[in-house]
């Protein structure tokens, strides 16, 4: 891209070239540059997207590192601006800037088991860590990947959870909230499934995304395992609207999610998780 590209402030022009439906209210799409190539970007990094004349919205990269010429972003419809993209076409065309934010601990877990915990849409922003691991599977120890879904019919991205499963060097296990009569796998919720997994908490890291009540739960369970807490890194999601550090709107304690997250150190934010006003 030209040099206006690096402008964090304004969007480039993208078009959908894919649409796929995941759920009812979720879609992924592929996004690619009208002119030039995408910047790179690191798993756990996110994209601002435009919906013109509607408004902007933080979206986290959910596609492969190695996409080199798209990027990969899965959206669920619960706005107006989301529900805006979620229901572009292929051809359509929107604004995207970026990447912005911090990114998960792929490097520093090499050597490491690897546990990734995701409930319901926080597997979209762990998949690009996934890909990363499994890509570079001969790096990493044990890789355990634990899956909550409010509902069988709920479950994101069903066929590469079942793909992955296939592996057989992944260990993959996924719950429900709720179960129906033709269900037979686990109810409850994902904390539940740590103590039942086996890895070393003294060579591990966790990377965990959901909804925050969720990770909090995830967490505590994690260090009660025995995970240092300084080896536990958490997604947070906040009303970004700049994602620059300038709006405030994602301010979370002394930080802003956009410029200092999305993804954090629980060891650097444990204490602000357990006051609801933050």
């Amino acid at each position: 891209m030209n040099g206006a590209a690096l402008d964090p402030l304004i969007p480039q022009l993208y078009h959908v070239r894919r649409v796929r439906r995941e759920l009812r209210d979720i879609v992924t799409l592929d996004l690619v540059p009208i002119e030039g190539t995408r910047p790179p970007f690191q798993p756990g990094q996110f994209n601002m997207l435009y919906a013109f004349g509607i408004g902007e919205v933080a979206i986290s990269v959910s596609g492969a590192t190695t996409s080199l010429d798209c990027y990969v972003h899965t959206v669920r419809n619960v706005g107006a601006v989301s529900g805006a993209i979620a229901a572009l076409r292929p051809g359509a065309t929107l604004g995207v800037r970026g990447p912005f934010g911090t990114v998960w601990p792929c490097q520093a877990a090499e050597g490491k088991d690897v546990v990734i915990v995701a409930g319901g849409l926080g597997l979209a922003p762990l998949r690009p860590a996934i890909y990363h691991v499994l890509a570079h599977r001969e790096h990493y120890g044990r890789i355990i990947v634990l899956y909550g879904a409010r509902s069988p019919h709920d479950i994101l991205f069903k066929s590469e959870l079942e793909r992955w499963r296939r592996k057989l060097d992944v260990d993959i296990t996924v719950t429900v909230d709720h179960a129906d009569a033709d269900w037979h796998g686990n109810v409850g919720v994902v904390p539940q499934l740590i103590p039942r997994v086996g890895f070393d908490p003294q060579s591990s890291f966790a990377m965990v995304c959901g909804p925050e009540v969720m990770m909090r739960f995830t967490a505590t369970s994690l260090h009660e395992a025995g995970l240092p807490l300084d080896r536990i890194y958490l997604s947070m999601e906040r009303n970004m609207k700049c994602a620059i550090g300038l709006c405030g709107h994602c301010q979370f304690g002394p930080d802003f999610i956009c410029k200092d997250g999305p993804v954090m150190r629980y060891d650097h934010i444990a204490n602000r998780l357990t006051v609801r006003e933050i």
